[in-house]
């Protein structure tokens, strides 16, 4: 297996699966034109997130780490009426980009989103979020994870996202501070007592990937 039979599989599931509509693919391409890197989370990806929103009955949920907002979008439609999707950007050029992109969506009335360094942001939220998705800056993970359960309640769910690394995630010598900051956010994760937890390896058009999946139970 090779990264384009990976790629065509992903194809195949999303299109029957999760298919992109016209602001979904708008708001990749508003973002690939404005030079954003392309870390957007996957159709299908995205889907899993939604189910997941669905599945946990949220409507209130924090996404630290906007980007051009796909994952955004992907989030606020699959809310329980009357439910809000808080998310964090630091980029002021980013979360520019993102709200024209929620706008189009037709969710803006669904998202708010917060410009700032998320570790000063994070402060002034209020809880509790019923499904917490951490997808910024992997050195600041252990800290992402301490202001979702400070944030959480007994049944918030918390998606990790990007923890495999393409497999460098094993690699405890490693010099790179974003496998190091996954490293410790899994040994905090599977420290915390009101966690549960698994995480699942990714294949597809995002590469060799993954996701840390948890539950926080009471504590």
């Amino acid at each position: 297996m090779d990264a384009p039979r990976w790629s065509a599989v992903d194809a195949y599931f999303a299109e029957r699966l999760a298919p992109d509509d016209v602001a979904l693919r708008e708001a990749l391409a508003a973002s690939g034109q404005a030079g954003l890197p392309a870390h957007d989370v996957s159709a299908l990806q995205g889907q899993m997130l939604a189910l997941l929103v669905q599945i946990a009955g949220a409507r209130r949920v924090l996404e630290i780490g906007t980007l051009g907002g796909y994952s955004t979008i992907r989030l606020a439609r699959a809310l329980a009426p009357g439910g809000m999707v808080t998310t964090i950007e630091a980029d002021a050029r980013h979360a520019e980009l993102a709200r024209g992109n929620i706008a189009r969506a037709g969710v803006a009335d669904r998202v708010d989103l917060r410009v700032g360094r998320a570790l000063d942001v994070l402060p002034t939220l209020e809880a509790p979020f019923d499904l917490v998705f951490i997808d910024a800056d992997k050195p600041s993970n252990p800290d992402y994870l301490g202001w979702a359960l400070a944030l959480s309640r007994p049944g918030t769910v918390i998606v990790g996202d990007n923890v495999v690394r393409g497999g460098a995630v094993v690699n405890a010598a490693s010099s790179d501070p974003n496998v190091q900051g996954v490293r410790r956010f899994v040994d905090l994760v599977a420290a915390e007592p009101r966690l549960t937890a698994t995480a699942i390896q990714t294949v597809g058009e995002k590469g060799w990937d993954g996701f840390v999946l948890a539950r926080v139970g009471e504590g």
